[in-house]
């Protein structure tokens, strides 16, 4: 008898969770950094204060990042693993009823019940709890919460993010502080919205598209608010 050849293949769910961080993060960070610099500038301060706020809000924004992205994907991770551990128990306690709710999974899915049950019982021979969490649970290891990196993966993405607005802001004292701020931090908006749509499989446009007016709304909102702060003052 031939072996069955595998054949590998690459698919970019594999890349959604820590795809996922990444863009938010860099995303947040260039969109809230941006508009702080902006916000603060309309309301007249000193160069050195606004790039002081900058980098404030470059530190505060990746450790809030970092330790929001933990605590979701942590809760995310405590929650699969309390229902694997009741699997578990269900397996040891009664296999014989999961065995038959795994193969009405696979009847649902248009397998014929013989099959459907030779399919569940070959499989849970291999591993059961592996069989009932990925097609009972819809837990798989692509998609497995990993909060520790998830949260580097924020902090840093919203870092390199902030990074950006920061160095203009570094390079361009004055007046022109602000249109420069905004002009080059919608570009890179753009550009981090077109890659992750080409890495995720989506339009390159549309995913530019969304990035830039949300990054652009932000900004126009915060600088009226600093103008308007700043001229009360």
């Amino acid at each position: 008898m031939r072996s069955l050849r595998r054949h590998t293949e690459r698919h970019r769910t594999e890349r959604i969770g820590w795809l996922r961080a990444a863009v938010l993060g860099a995303n947040d960070g260039l969109v809230s950094t941006a508009s702080l610099v902006v916000g603060v500038a309309a309301a007249g301060a000193t160069h050195a204060n606004i790039l002081v706020t900058g980098v404030a809000g470059l530190v505060a924004g990746a450790m809030s990042m970092a330790a929001g992205e933990y605590v979701s994907v942590h809760s995310q991770a405590d929650t699969e693993k309390a229902d694997l551990s009741r699997e578990r128990a269900e397996l040891e306690k009664d296999p014989l009823s999961e065995q038959h709710e795994l193969a009405a999974i696979y009847v649902g899915r248009g397998l014929e019940p013989d099959l459907a049950r030779q399919v569940a019982v070959q499989l849970m021979a291999h591993d059961a709890v592996g069989a009932h969490a990925r097609d009972e649970l819809g837990i798989s290891a692509v998609h497995a919460a990993r909060p520790v990196q998830a949260a580097l993966a924020s902090a840093a993405s919203f870092a390199v993010g902030a990074l950006l607005p920061l160095a203009v802001t570094a390079v361009t004292p004055g007046p022109r502080l602000i249109p420069w701020v905004a002009g080059t931090s919608l570009g890179f908006l753009a550009l981090l919205g077109g890659i992750a749509a080409r890495v995720g499989g989506a339009g390159i446009l549309a995913g530019a598209w969304r990035v830039g007016f949300w990054g652009a709304l932000a900004m126009g909102i915060t600088a009226g608010v600093g103008a308007m702060f700043g001229a009360v003052v």
